[in-house]
This record gives C-alpha cells, sequence and structure tokens, in this order.
C-alpha cells in the first residue's frame, strides 16, 4: 500500500486483455456498500489452496477491508474450487485463478499474497513476492533450511516488506500472558523450559514404500515439486486422495513435525526466554528417524537446548516425559500453558498477577490475520515477522540436523553456522532443482 499502483479501473481495463482477468465486478466488492472504499481495500492472493490456506482463506474473506482476487495451485480441481467459494461470497467474479504463482505475482493490482503449501514452497514464491512488492503470509515453519530462511529475513528487509510467519499463537493473549509473567519475573528466575507435543505421526507407517503411478490429469506434478528433488510419483508422496499425509514426514519437503508443528511450541518458549537470546548448544538425546521407505523425518525424538543466558529448552515429542504445550520453571514456580491455550500455575495466584506500565509488555496483536492487514497499512512489523519466523524455525531445524547426525552440536548464532563442524554444516542449506532459485 506503501508504493504508486494503477488505479483499479486501469487495470480491469487492461488485465482482460492480458491475462484473461474477468471485468465483471459488482459495485458493492469494491465499496459499493459504503463500509470500505475500493481505494482502502487490501488485495491478496492465495498461493496453494489445501486445507492450510483453506482457513486461511475464510479468515480474510471475513475481513472487510481484504479482498481475494487470485488463487494459485498446481492441482486444477483445488484451485478451481477455492476460487468458486471465493466468488460465491462476494457475489461476482472477482476472483481469478492460476495455474503458476509466477501469474499471480505478476498483476500490479495485487498489494499481499498469502503462502499455504508445503514448506519445500515456502522460500521461493516468498522471495518472489517481495521482490514484486507485495507483502507476505507465509505459513509456518518459515522456510526449510537455515540458509532459506536467511535469505528470506534479508530480502523483506532489503524492499522494507511485511512479513507475517504463521505462528498463531503470538497472537493469543493466553501466550503473552504468560510469556509477560516470565519475562518479569513472576515465577522467579527463568532456569529451563519443558516443550512438548502431541499427535505426531497420525497414521504414517515407516519403512513403507509405494509403487509409482501415473501423475492425473489435471495436477502438475512436476510445478508440486518445484525446487525438490524429482522423485516418482504415487498418490501418498503428495497426499492427494489420502487420509494419511505422508509429505509431511519426507525431509525433502518439511522437517516433519520437529518443525511442522514443534515450532509453534518452540516460538512460544523462545518468546518467554527472549526473542533476542539465541541457542549455543543443541543435543537431540534420541531420535527415531526411519532408514529406508517413504518417510525419512523423525517420527520421535527428545532434544536438549541450551540458550546463551544459560536457559535449556527439553522439547519432545509425544512419549516424552513433559506434557502437552510449554511449561516455563523458574526458582520460584512454573507457569504452563498448553496447546490450547489454557494456562496453569505453581503457585496458582501467579496467573492474576497484574503487569505494570513499567515493566516488560510484549507484543499485543488482536488477530494474526488483522494483525498482517493493520500492518500492510502502517508498515510496522508483524507480530511473526520474518526475524521471529527464522529464530523459530531456525531452532527447529538444529534440533533435526543434531537428530540425523546423532550428536551435540554448537552453535554460533551471530554467524549462523555450527562451531567446527563441516558435516553439520552442509545441512544448514540444499541445493534447489533447476530452474528455482532464491
Amino acid at each position: 500500500m506503501d508504493r504508486p499502483r494503477t488505479t483499479r479501473r486501469a487495470f480491469l481495463q487492461t488485465a482482460a486483455v492480458v491475462v484473461g482477468f474477468p471485468c465483471i465486478v459488482p459495485s458493492s466488492v469494491f465499496g459499493g456498500d459504503g463500509s470500505v472504499s475500493p481505494s482502502e481495500r487490501i488485495t491478496l492472493g492465495l498461493i496453494g489452496t489445501g486445507n492450510i490456506n483453506g482457513g486461511h482463506r475464510e479468515a480474510f474473506l471475513a475481513e472487510k477491508d481484504a479482498r481475494l482476487v487470485a488463487v494459485c495451485d498446481p492441482a486444477t480441481d483445488r484451485r478451481r474450487a477455492a476460487c468458486d467459494r471465493i466468488n460465491q461470497i462476494y457475489g461476482g467474479s472477482v476472483c481469478v485463478d492460476y495455474h503458476d504463482f509466477r501469474e499471480l505475482l505478476a498483476r500490479p493490482d495485487i498489494d499481499a499474497v498469502c503462502i499455504g503449501t508445503p514448506d519445500h514452497w515456502h522460500a521461493v514464491p516468498a522471495i518472489a513476492a517481495m521482490r514484486a512488492g507485495k507483502d507476505v503470509y507465509v505459513e509456518k515453519p518459515l522456510t526449510r533450511t537455515v540458509v532459506e530462511g536467511r535469505r528470506v529475513v534479508e530480502v523483506a528487509a532489503t524492499y522494507g516488506r511485511v512479513l507475517q510467519t504463521g505462528l498463531q499463537r503470538r497472537s493469543l493473549g493466553a501466550y503473552r500472558h504468560a510469556c509477560e509473567l516470565v519475562r518479569n519475573g513472576r515465577i522467579g528466575q527463568l532456569t529451563h523450559v519443558e516443550v512438548g507435543i502431541l499427535g505426531v505421526n497420525k497414521g504414517v507407517q515407516a519403512g513403507r514404500s509405494f509403487p509409482a503411478a501415473p501423475v492425473p490429469e489435471g495436477f502438475d506434478y512436476d510445478l508440486w515439486l518445484g525446487p525438490a528433488p524429482l522423485a516418482p510419483f504415487s498418490p501418498e508422496r503428495v497426499a492427494r486422495g489420502n487420509e494419511v499425509c505422508y509429505w509431511y514426514y519426507i525431509a525433502d519437503y518439511p522437517a516433519g513435525f520437529v518443525s511442522g508443528n514443534g515450532v509453534h511450541f518452540v516460538d512460544i518458549a523462545q518468546w518467554g526466554i527472549g526473542d533476542e537470546i539465541k541457542p549455543v548448544e543443541v543435543y537431540t538425546v534420541s531420535a527415531d528417524v526411519p532408514a529406508d521407505g517413504l518417510v525419512d523425518d523423525a517420527l520421535a525424538w527428545q532434544t536438549e537446548v541450551v540458550y546463551a543466558n544459560g536457559v535449556r529448552v527439553s522439547y519432545s515429542s509425544e512419549g516424552h516425559p513433559y506434557p502437552d504445550g510449554i511449561r516455563f520453571v523458574g526458582t520460584e514456580g512454573w507457569i504452563h500453558a498448553t496447546g490450547g491455550g489454557t494456562l496453569s500455575a505453581n503457585p496458582a495466584d501467579v496467573l492474576q498477577s497484574v503487569i505494570g506500565p513499567g515493566e516488560v509488555h510484549l507484543y499485543a496483536s488482536p488477530e494474526h490475520h488483522r494483525n498482517f492487514l493493520d500492518c500492510i497499512r502502517t508498515r510496522r512489523p508483524a507480530a511473526a515477522s520474518a526475524q521471529i519466523g527464522h529464530h523459530a524455525t531456525t531452532t527447529c531445524n538444529l534440533a533435526e540436523i543434531s537428530a540425523r547426525l546423532g550428536r551435540k552440536l554448537n552453535w554460533n548464532a551471530q554467524a549462523e553456522h555450527f562451531v567446527e563442524d563441516d558435516e553439520a554444516n552442509r545441512m544448514l542449506g540444499r541445493a534447489l532443482r533447476s530452474p528455482w532459485a532464491m
């Protein structure tokens, strides 16, 4: 919203010729209802139209000052269904569906994009979008690798773009209150944090392989793979028509639940510790990493992370000794936040403590999507900015690398590399399949 833009009228006149954009737009969509004027509405495109962006779609549809005008996905059926849903709500042919995200990014009338794709498809479109002048909401984890994350942070700073990572717990008051209590010494000096996540495997069978199958009509599998290595198609690999989401546990795409869901919990732990305080040591004590089959991400793990101030985070999957959520343990008590945001404490009355005007007050966000839209207007950093998303994702990547190597690693957070460990450092990034690049 801070750059010169063509008017909506001029764009609609030219876009129908250039990209086939329909020019039948009801007046109610662009301010005819008197609520928000056309010039004040933030236009968005969805990159990916699966389950995750289905939720984001509904959230943005509920915001009167936002308009979803484009979607893209390599799966024809999914993107058309998403487009139809949007047009149904708006009551006209406002939204257009695209096969390739680059077509969506070429539209000068789009202010921002929401990226809800597999993790290996986060960095490339996020960087391309920011270079094209768009602000970005990108699902967690921010990127697949540490190298990708650093590049996203750099590009966001260079182009002055607002980036919101999908770490939605940053916009929930219960977690903020817990972290403020910790940061203001209500449980004494923080000594360690216990982080535990549930529901890791979700029916995935380790050691199982699946035969190659023909790519279904209407699905661009090569585009779905994108920067990931070429691999034979099977329905299980892309989770099309299958209840079990195998791709979520294939290392070419995400790092499994270590970062896929655990990043939410690690992020809140780090909010309580202090975002400026970084890890210095990581040791995955135990991990179940399948040796063969389609699945090759850790299905269970127990990791210890030591921070520069001496605080230790114990981060583990289901079956660990720690309860679901995040437990901050101090010299004078503890505060526990479950994965659903329920707080408990010892002593119990610590939760009633009021944070005074002269104490530490953390970033207050009313709601994650609302915060993103507000920050597009004000140019204020979002609640889960690129730096915050990168910090949380990096810690999860460190746990994954330690799990694969089976040993303790020392981390130089300023340089973002392991200390005197070439083998581990090679795992901080990965080559992108041509023609994709950052």
